[in-house]
């Protein structure tokens, strides 16, 4: 059967539940979602990032060893993660063992691992990544993107911290950040299965009633920097990386979802046959890669895109960067380029939507962006009839994206 929305009353709070019950394989799984919790909420950076490992350290009554043990033992997955905007618990496990896993949920969410002991853990694992990443630089380029982009605003923070923040994080600020931003009435959970809609909406109620109601924050919308600044770190490197973004004025309100989707493809998301790749390598040989893509969420929206490139090149490829972007607004797009957009967008929607996983993705995303059921096939059905003119005077009137920085 199709996804469904469904309601759970807890504590006369109204949560919705995406669901969908399949039984092909024994299996079920569940995410929780936390709206308003993710790293744009970080009072030091990284705190989002930290409190979700936390959350995956097990209770304080096993520790994260005997925890673990328990999950393994019935080849349970139960883990935490924060992104910008939310902070995701999921569980995944046989139907034979899901009963088992809900109750190991339960326990956690009851009973954290509050200890510094653990705190100590998450943060050194932290730490570790962190100075790995100090000679990736593809993350230190897309880091000084966002500081460029963003700047002032939570956008602009790395998400998963800095060396110096993630020392000044202490056990008190992840237990703070937990308590204060996972409550039954900003959660959005999906579910879906070997499992009926009635044990599912039993699953929900009773973990949900374990959790508090909160002051749900509303970090707002942040607009990407048109100030089309350049900017350079040198470092121990023969490449060049290249990271490129703009403003998008565009929200993920705007009805014309289908065209932006469709404009993003031909700039720079469709890999070979994009205007980006196809320029900047096989044409010039400039680059191994080329992407861009529009990204748009409830709090910013812009386009971000990336390169490498031999040092010799730099210069090169940055001019053509902008100039391939600003050829793009100025002319549009041809019949051809979008007759290639249509068919691979349509034609790969079985690839998109063959497992659970991926249709329950596709049924959330819609919920989250105040979306109705079935908007994902509505929005190819629009993409399969849209016409060029269209097109064409979408991209034009988006002069903000050759605004690079």
């Amino acid at each position: 059967m199709g996804e469904d929305i469904l309601k759970v009353n807890v504590h006369g709070k109204e949560v919705p539940v995406v669901f969908e019950q399949n039984s092909y394989m024994p299996i079920v799984s569940m995410q929780i979602i936390f709206r308003n919790s993710g790293s744009l909420y970080d009072t030091k950076a990284g705190l989002a990032y930290l409190s979700a490992k936390l959350l995956s350290e097990g209770t304080k009554k096993d520790g994260s060893v005997g925890f673990a043990a328990k999950l393994e033992n019935s080849a349970i997955g139960l883990s935490a993660r924060a992104d910008h905007e939310t902070l995701i618990i999921e569980l995944s496990s046989l139907k034979s063992e899901f009963d088992k896993g809900v109750k190991l949920l339960s326990q956690l969410l009851s009973d954290p691992n509050y200890t510094k002991k653990a705190a100590d853990h998450v943060k050194m694992q932290a730490h570790g990544l962190l100075m790995q990443q100090k000679s990736d630089f593809d993350t230190i380029a897309a880091n000084k993107l966002k500081e460029r982009l963003f700047a002032g605003t939570p956008m602009s923070q790395p998400r998963n911290g800095t060396i110096e923040s993630v020392a000044a994080i202490t056990l008190e600020d992840m237990q703070s950040f937990i308590t204060s931003h996972l409550g039954y009435n900003n959660a959005i959970v999906v579910i879906g299965g070997d499992i009926t809609a009635d044990q599912a909406q039993k699953v929900v109620q009773d973990t949900l009633s374990l959790l508090p109601q909160i002051e749900e924050p509303n970090a707002g919308y942040f607009p990407a920097s048109s100030k089309q600044e350049v900017a350079a770190e040198v470092a121990d490197t023969q490449q060049a990386y290249i990271y490129f973004g703009a403003p998008f004025d565009f929200k993920y309100s705007d009805p014309d979802q289908h065209i932006a989707k469709v404009a993003g493809y031909i700039l720079g998301g469709s890999g070979f046959g994009s205007r980006l790749m196809e320029e900047i390598r096989v044409k010039r040989g400039l680059a191994y890669s080329a992407y861009g893509q529009f990204v748009t969420n409830r709090s910013s929206s812009y386009l971000s895109g990336y390169l490498q490139t031999k040092l010799a090149n730099e210069e090169e490829a940055k001019k053509l960067v902008s100039q391939i972007v600003a050829e793009f607004v100025q002319k549009g797009v041809s019949q051809q380029e979008l007759d290639a957009a249509k068919e691979f967008l349509v034609g790969s929607e079985p690839l998109q939507s063959e497992t659970l996983s991926q249709r329950l993705g596709i049924a959330f995303r819609g919920y989250y962006f105040d979306r109705p059921i079935g908007y994902h096939k509505g929005l190819l059905e629009k993409i399969g009839s849209l016409k060029l003119e269209e097109l064409n005077s979408f991209i034009k009137s988006h002069t903000e994206i050759t605004q690079l920085t």
